[in-house]
């Protein structure tokens, strides 16, 4: 059977193994560099998130070619099965050409590369390459000097990488089960994956704690706040995660909580305590001690964060839900302020198009302020008798599945209708015309839960064109009705003008008749 190109109905082909012969597959087809290949994933998974993990897949293969080719060809072969797993119709934008592209290189690499096999069986080929990486990179690294995590960190990744492979190989190659002690490798090397995790500035894994960076007072001062969860109760399906990572802060509970995504809250940790530490370091008279985060760094990044939501609770009339328990410690103050903080950023962080909707990610804020109030206080629920828990839950990406989607199709079918900007405006609505709602107390009417028949989900962009041209119409005939009727009052207003002017010219006319008479 012809194996897919670039996508389709058909599935992909069988991988080559020694046991069905290890047919070569004759080359068709033009080289296709490594570099080609990943810049496709990498255009690919800029518009598909089905194709983000292939990315560090095609990583793996181009870094390990020159010593084992073979391997790297198992491992584009997996990229392409996984490819194809996760868009068969190949529908994403740029899917069918990096798609096609893979195929081309395996067709081409299939030879050479089983030529130079070491081993008898690509399972066997996999599994003894898997253990020397393990030990001559990632056991060589990490029993090293404590400098450079991001390339241990790497290591990690790749052995990971690796294994996911070495599974997909043997399932193909009919093997009952893999080795146990790569299984026992493969264990270590997942929670250490864990703790040596990517960062963009600030390593703050425990292993990193001797960085320069994470000396700085300021830091130290910022990183301690965040990790104030005395008080907090954790579910208990995170429990585990907590006994066993240790180093947990506020925004780990609030990922909990509301379902944020873990890599949003790493994003967001670094932004929060790089902002808390710039404004404390900056502080004036300076703080002491300075590793102790000063209330007034928080006080300061707050008024910053919720300048625009405290205007738009004001402009409806609404009372924030930015609320703190009286009578509280100083340090338990400042613990909440945080927690609004970081739930602030993780909403913004996750909210993607609907950045541009300003008032929508205040309503957003303003309900689940208020059930992080809720759920701080103990409030206990009328109808079960349990604590109040998040109405969305803390499910894997509950928020982005739960309340940003539905908002991000009102927005993509009102741009569908705009025809690439061909239609009149007055036939769709923008991200402006949207955020309106969001303006007007009509908004509270989608409740929290957010309701499915509300108003913004589906009279708002269906019976605002109708709206819009009704308007038009009425500035129309308006602007008719002004044009006569203010000519009219003009020509009524000037009429006594008009009298006075005649009734003169009138008495010079007669003056002039009776002197001629005379």
């Amino acid at each position: 059977m012809t194996a897919p190109r670039g996508g389709g109905d058909e599935p992909p082909p069988p991988p080559p193994s020694a046991s069905a012969g290890n047919e070569p597959v004759t080359p068709t087809s033009a080289h296709v560099s490594g570099a080609g290949l990943n810049r496709r994933a990498r255009g690919a998974r800029g518009h598909t998130s089905t194709l983000s993990s292939i990315a560090p897949i095609l990583r793996v293969a181009a870094e390990i070619e020159p010593e084992r080719p073979r391997v790297a060809y198992l491992c584009r072969f997996y990229a392409f099965e996984k490819a194809h797993r996760l868009d068969q119709n190949s529908i994403g934008r740029g899917v069918k050409q990096f798609k096609t592209a893979l195929l081309q290189r395996l067709e081409k690499d299939n030879s050479p590369s089983l030529a130079k096999r070491v081993k008898k069986t690509d399972a066997r080929e996999i599994e003894s390459f898997y253990q020397q990486y393990y030990e001559n990179y990632v056991c060589a690294l990490d029993k090293g000097e404590q400098a450079d995590k991001a390339q241990l960190g790497k290591a990690y990744q790749t052995a990971g990488v690796l294994f996911e492979v070495l599974c997909a190989v043997n399932k193909n190659e009919k093997v009952e089960e893999v080795n146990p002690e790569i299984i026992r490798l493969h264990k270590g090397v997942q929670e250490k994956k864990d703790i040596y995790a990517p960062f963009n500035i600030l390593p703050l894994d425990a292993a990193s704690a001797s960085q320069s960076i994470m000396q700085l007072e300021e830091i130290k001062a910022a990183v301690a706040a965040l990790r104030n969860t005395r008080g907090l109760t954790w579910p208990p399906t995170f429990e585990p995660q907590r006994q066993k990572g240790g180093d947990l802060d506020l925004l780990d509970w609030l990922r909990s909580m509301f379902g944020f995504q873990r890599d949003s809250v790493r994003n967001q940790r670094e932004h929060l305590i790089l902002f808390l530490a710039n404004v404390h370091i900056r502080l004036e008279p300076k703080p002491e001690p300075l590793s102790k985060l000063d209330d007034r760094a928080v006080d300061v990044v707050m008024t910053k964060l919720f300048g625009n939501y405290k205007k738009w609770c004001k402009f409806l009339s609404r009372k924030h839900s930015l609320r703190f328990p009286q009578g509280a410690q100083p340090q338990e103050i400042q613990q909440r302020k945080i927690l609004y903080l970081g739930l602030y950023l993780l909403i913004w962080g996750e909210a993607a198009n609907i950045r541009f909707m300003p008032e929508c990610l205040c309503y957003i804020f303003h309900n689940m302020a208020y059930e992080l109030h809720g759920l701080l206080a103990g409030n206990v629920s009328i109808v079960t008798g349990e604590n109040i828990r998040p109405f969305y839950g803390g499910d894997e990406e509950a928020f982005l599945k739960k309340v940003v989607t539905p908002i991000y199709r009102v927005i993509r079918k009102e741009a569908g209708k705009s025809q690439h900007g061909k239609t009149p405006h007055s036939a769709w609505s923008n991200y402006d015309d949207l955020n309106e709602y969001f303006w007007t107390p009509d908004c509270f009417s989608l409740g929290w839960p957010m309701r499915d028949d509300g108003d913004f989900f589906k009279s708002v962009h269906d019976s605002k064109p109708v709206t819009m041209v009704y308007l038009m119409d009425t500035q129309i005939w308006y602007a008719i009705y002004s044009t006569i009727f203010g000519g009219m009052t003009g020509a009524l207003g000037r009429l006594g003008e008009v009298i006075n002017e005649y009734k003169t010219t009138l008495w010079y006319l007669l003056s002039y008749r009776r002197s001629n008479e005379h």
